[in-house]
């Protein structure tokens, strides 16, 4: 991470490795035109964008222990680290007890734009309704100081969603319900569409990012 890491400092990086029945691996291959999009809430800016972040805070001149100005009871630095969501049980139990889910699409670095099309057919294409995206204060605070564009921060933040089902149209409120029974806050973000062109992200709408 240039600009934070001095000579000689170093990080450390740990991974898992799971097993799965093969026939149960995701993404499945029966994916198609009018499967919807399920996003779940993220619980602040995760892991990625933190290059620009650090530029944004450089320019409003802030202190990373001053009050967050988009969460005066927190510390800035305390509040941009908020811990990422883990989604495991619950996307688990969805797969589980739905049968509907055919893919997931975690969003990092590269937001919508990038971590969708990984997990479609490169024939499909997504349609994205953007009012439907909950913005968190964060992001409506990085956009304002920084000056950032709707769609850069489409590609370089979560926004507000950190991940996204790929689900059976008619199993999409069944599998809302469950991710809402353990804890997530879902919304119908979109569906899949056949791609058109180059660009197999379309968005609809806007992000909220009034303050």
């Amino acid at each position: 991470m240039p600009g934070l890491y001095q000579k000689d400092d170093y990080d450390l990086a740990g991974f898992a490795v799971g097993a799965a029945e093969r026939g149960t691996l995701l993404p499945r291959k029966d994916i198609g035109p009018g499967d919807a999009l399920i996003g779940l809430a993220s619980s602040g800016v995760h892991s990625n964008g933190f290059s620009l972040v650090r530029k944004v805070v450089e320019r409003t001149g802030l202190a990373f222990d001053a009050p967050a100005p988009f969460a005066p009871v927190m510390k800035l630095g305390g509040a941009l680290l908020t811990p990422t969501k883990l989604y495991v049980k619950s996307c688990l139990k969805a797969i589980r007890e739905t049968g509907g889910i055919k893919a997931l699409a975690h969003i990092t670095g590269g937001g919508f734009t990038d971590n969708i099309p990984r997990v479609l057919p490169k024939t499909l294409g997504v349609r994205i309704d953007l009012a439907a995206v909950p913005v968190l204060p964060v992001f409506k605070w990085l956009a304002q100081e920084g000056n950032i564009a709707e769609l850069e921060m489409l590609r370089t933040f979560n926004c507000g969603i950190g991940m996204v089902a790929v689900v059976q149209r008619d199993k999409a409120v069944d599998i809302m319900k469950v991710f809402s029974d353990n804890g997530e806050r879902a919304v119908l973000l979109g569906e899949v569409t056949e791609a058109t062109g180059s660009e197999r992200v379309v968005y609809d709408g806007h992000l909220d990012l009034a303050p």
